[in-house]
């Protein structure tokens, strides 16, 4: 019996040895296999513009400006993607995007895209009005510099400033990528008061109806520290207020008009299960190395080898206590 076992032992070595070294081999030639990939890629487009500083949201119990409520939702967005998603975050003021990194792996680059998010913020706007159809207009060109098709998702209150009208509202029905836009309403249904910071980013009071009026001309740029002496001007009294709110139907006429959709900000399931429910923005074939599967086989095939003086082992305890 023991003979018989040392043959099989010495032959089945040799042969998972031989077919080791060949899976080996086969691993050291980098082998692929052709798979198709669905790709979600999201560029989170925030509004920076000043109408966006007005604490009318909350989080839990807590009052919050659309800023820091914008910033949640899309923290909370990458948190629910599933690892494999791509992200990309930009800016929106004036007439222009600005694009501040190429789209990340969510799971890679987790604390770099939320590191990101966490530090928009109001000074970040390079001038003082806000025009959304020249925006969604700018936002098209961005898409031109990201290596694959995206889903915007554009956080905005939809206020402008100056107000959009049929002389200064530019015509976007002839933009391609309205299919790939969502709207995302962000604020109060009821008129809220706009606080003012200076430079410092330091509370001075509220955006009066004269100081908004100018900075809708562009006037008043929100990062020019020499508008800060001594201090930017506010409204001196209540009833003097800049007062903003949700402009829900001009976001629904803008998607309607892209044919894009519009949805309403919420931090609720809902939200978030409609966002990863959009299609993927991109199909398309990609090389898989299988390298790894090849080592696996040869480790199990090396492992193997030891399966013979196992058996050994155990039969010769087994005749031994029969013999006892």
């Amino acid at each position: 019996m023991n003979k018989i076992i040392t043959v099989l032992k010495e032959n089945y070595e040799t042969a998972l040895l031989i077919a080791a070294a060949l899976f080996l081999l086969l691993a050291l030639i980098k082998p692929e296999i052709q798979l198709k990939q669905e790709v979600h890629n999201y560029l989170l487009l925030a509004d920076v513009s000043q109408s966006m500083n007005a604490e009318d949201m909350k989080i839990g119990n807590k009052e919050v400006s659309r800023l820091a409520y914008t910033q949640h939702l899309m923290k909370e967005v990458v948190k629910t993607s599933a690892c494999g998603t791509y992200v990309s975050v930009g800016v929106f003021a004036a007439e222009n995007v600005a694009l501040l990194f190429m789209p990340l792996e969510v799971c890679k680059n987790f604390d770099v895209i939320t590191d990101t998010i966490d530090h928009l913020e109001w000074r970040m706007a390079w001038s003082g009005n806000s025009r959304m159809t020249f925006g969604v207009k700018a936002a098209e060109a961005t898409f031109e510099y990201l290596n694959i098709p995206a889903q915007m998702l554009f956080f905005t209150d939809g206020d402008e400033a100056p107000k959009a009208n049929g002389i200064n509202k530019l015509d976007i029905s002839d933009v391609r990528i309205g299919k790939n836009v969502i709207f995302v309403g962000v604020g109060g249904h009821d008129p809220s008061p706009i606080k003012r910071f200076n430079a410092n980013n330091q509370l001075v009071g509220y955006w009066g109806t004269d100081a908004a009026a100018e900075s809708a001309g562009g006037g008043i740029m929100y990062n020019d520290a020499s508008k800060d002496d001594p201090d930017p001007p506010v409204a001196y009294a209540e009833f003097d207020r800049f007062l903003s709110k949700l402009d829900v139907e001009h976001l629904k006429d803008m998607a309607e008009e892209i044919k894009g959709q519009y949805i309403e900000g919420m931090d609720k399931p809902e939200f978030y299960q409609f966002v990863q429910s959009q299609a993927p923005a991109a199909k398309f074939v990609t090389a898989y190395s299988v390298r790894w599967i090849f080592l696996i086989i040869a480790a199990l095939l090396i492992l193997a080898t030891y399966i013979p003086d196992i058996l050994s082992y155990r039969l010769d305890k087994r005749l031994l206590n029969w013999r006892t």
